[in-house]
């Protein structure tokens, strides 16, 4: 596994640094990356999605236990340097014969909302999983991608900045909670696995981040996640606002929901319940 040593060597031979407007700041303690590998439950043969591999750190550690990687990576740079070292894992790192390597150059999304066609194509029908050290400016919408347009993906195994993982796990009734609580929550149980402080990266961020899971429920709240993503998103544009304020109240609102109410009040279960009331009309 690369040691900060490692990854300041593979980038100065290649002429590279951390770009700091590509959100590069890698993950050097190898205890936390063993900790992500294991809690995502990665076997041989799985498929999983990586977004920004940077230099292949967490990447060898999946395929040295038989993973197939998808790996999206939108340095130019780094992309060639993963092309070189990992597209035969087996010679590389001895990997298991059911690993394998796939690249995919560029943007993790295609727009805010959808994920690059190459990398969907390259994930095909089957089920994966994301496990990744997340890139803070893409986690967001990434993670709504995944979790409302492709239930294929059955977990997220990730590191992201704490307040992103605030929100992801905030209660009714909080400032964190906010549309990605209640799509998180009709969709996934998130848990939080750890809090990593600067010290854990390099270069050291501005910020503490978490390591978080969100794992698919068998049963969501919701047949309908984009629809509810963008009511709760209307509904919390205007969160101080009571519901009757903002629906009307000649709104059909379920009996255990009052018009005076507010939007930040309600919980997941209530925000499905009221989306549904908003899709009869």
């Amino acid at each position: 596994m690369q040691t900060q040593r490692e990854i300041r060597h593979l980038l100065e031979s290649r002429g590279l640094a951390p770009r700091k407007s590509l959100g590069q700041n890698f993950l050097i303690d190898q205890n936390l990356i063993r900790r992500l590998v294991e809690a995502s439950g990665a076997a041989p043969g799985d498929l999983i999605l990586e977004v920004g591999p940077g230099t292949g750190a967490l990447t060898e550690a999946l395929l040295a236990r038989g993973c197939r990687v998808v790996a999206v990576e939108v340095d130019r740079g780094l992309a060639a340097l993963l092309r070189e070292r990992l597209a035969d894992p087996q010679a590389a790192l001895n990997a298991p014969p059911e690993a394998s390597f796939t690249l995919i150059e560029g943007d993790a999304l295609a727009g805010k909302h959808a994920l690059n066609p190459d990398a969907a194509a390259a994930l095909g029908s089957g089920p994966f999983h994301l496990v990744a050290n997340l890139p803070y400016g893409a986690a967001t919408p990434l993670l709504l991608a995944l979790l409302i347009d492709h239930p294929r993906c059955g977990s997220m195994h990730i590191t992201i900045q704490r307040e992103v993982a605030d929100r992801l796990l905030a209660s009714p009734g909080t400032k964190e909670y906010g549309p990605i609580t209640v799509v998180a929550r009709a969709l996934a149980r998130p848990e939080r696995l750890a809090t990593l402080p600067p010290e854990c990266f390099w270069p050291r961020p501005d910020v503490t981040s978490a390591m978080v899971s969100l794992t698919r429920l068998p049963q969501p709240l919701t047949d309908r996640p984009r629809a509810l993503a963008d009511f709760a998103q209307t509904l919390f544009t205007k969160r101080r606002k009571q519901l009757g304020a903002v629906l009307g109240r000649q709104f059909p609102f379920p009996p255990d929901i009052h018009p005076d109410q507010r939007a930040e009040a309600l919980t997941p279960e209530k925000f499905v319940a009221l989306a549904r009331a908003a899709a009869s009309l």
